[in-house]
């Protein structure tokens, strides 16, 4: 996945065993292999272009890490530990990153301490 989120475009097996051997001997059926493995999971979507395909990612890295995180913190018999020991890993700038992601999610009512006490009990 990280070649085809490299380049950003639909690549072909070719591209990737070309880019693979540039650090380590690989066999172009290997490539083709991960390649189908990967399409059949659904991590991407293929385009026949002649003999070959083209494969795509579905999804971006950032939905892909995503998607991990949450599987792994979904199987933990205790969610707020998990997160806990998660964020105590974390370095001063993920924690940064963390807030402003908190941030993002929350939205502008988050900064307007009166936004909360409006939302019932009138």
């Amino acid at each position: 996945m990280t070649r085809v989120w490299k380049w950003n475009r639909p690549v072909t097996v070719r591209e990737v065993l070309e880019d693979l051997q540039q650090e380590r001997s690989i066999a172009y059926t290997t490539v083709m292999t991960v390649l189908d493995n990967l399409h059949q999971k659904g991590w991407v979507r293929r385009e026949a272009e002649g003999r070959a395909y083209r494969y795509e990612a579905v999804s971006t890295r950032a939905a892909y890490a995503a998607a991990l995180m949450n599987d792994a913190w979904s199987q933990s018999d205790n969610p707020a530990a998990a997160l806990v020991a998660f964020f105590g890993m974390m370095s001063e700038e993920q924690r940064l990153a963390l807030q402003d992601a908190v941030r993002m999610v929350q939205g502008p009512t988050a900064e307007n301490p009166d936004s909360a006490s409006r939302g019932g009990g009138r």
